[in-house]
């Protein structure tokens, strides 16, 4: 059994352990409604939520180490784009690069592209970019920002999670094709939300 299927799922499990601790650490009931803010983000938009699944479902598709780096490197750079959103710094072409992270990756997948790392992380963390802007951009008042932060990164997490559980189950039914078909639905809803 390869100890590093379990490394990424085990951190998503971990960091969900901490969360009773952490409204209690920075107390109040702004950092308690910040993180289910944040928790809830995500999943209000079709474009972040099937960019967090694709990653999983990307990364499982590449397999080996892949599985871990490549939905770690999201969620860490999303929270530097996140930083940046919060700051004022702009970047150019943050919705049309939202956009194009579902397309691209659907595209990927349907296509079973395999990068080498350092590709996949560089290509992976561009598309964080614009997704933490936009979500920094946007988050509530500043007594709740840790909540925030930390739910939407908790948020992304698990749904990074979802896509690799998904791939994990097309992988055991060795049913690639269900995974390249996956990627095509996500590479049309991403044209089909770009067009809208």
């Amino acid at each position: 059994m390869n100890p590093s299927k379990f490394r990424f799922p085990a951190l998503v499990a971990g960091a969900l352990s901490l969360l009773p601790l952490i409204a209690h650490a920075h107390g109040g009931i702004g950092q308690i409604e910040g993180l289910a803010t944040g928790l809830g983000h995500p999943l209000g938009g079709a474009d972040h939520l099937l960019a967090m699944v694709a990653v999983g479902l990307w990364a499982v598709q590449m397999g080996g180490s892949a599985v871990w780096l490549v939905p770690s490197s999201f969620v860490g750079t999303m929270v530097l784009g996140g930083a940046m959103g919060v700051l004022g710094i702009q970047i150019p072409f943050i919705e049309p690069g939202i956009l194009a992270s579902v397309m691209v990756l659907g595209l990927l997948i349907a296509a079973a592209i395999r990068f080498p790392a350092l590709l996949s992380l560089s290509l992976v963390g561009l598309f964080a970019l614009f997704h933490g802007h936009a979500h920094g951009a946007g988050m509530p008042l500043a007594s709740a920002a840790i909540g925030y932060s930390l739910g939407l990164a908790l948020s992304t997490a698990i749904l990074h999670g979802l896509g690799i559980l998904l791939g994990s189950a097309f992988r055991r039914l060795s049913a690639s094709d269900l995974t390249r078909l996956t990627g095509g639905a996500i590479a049309l809803s991403g044209a089909y939300l770009a067009l809208a």
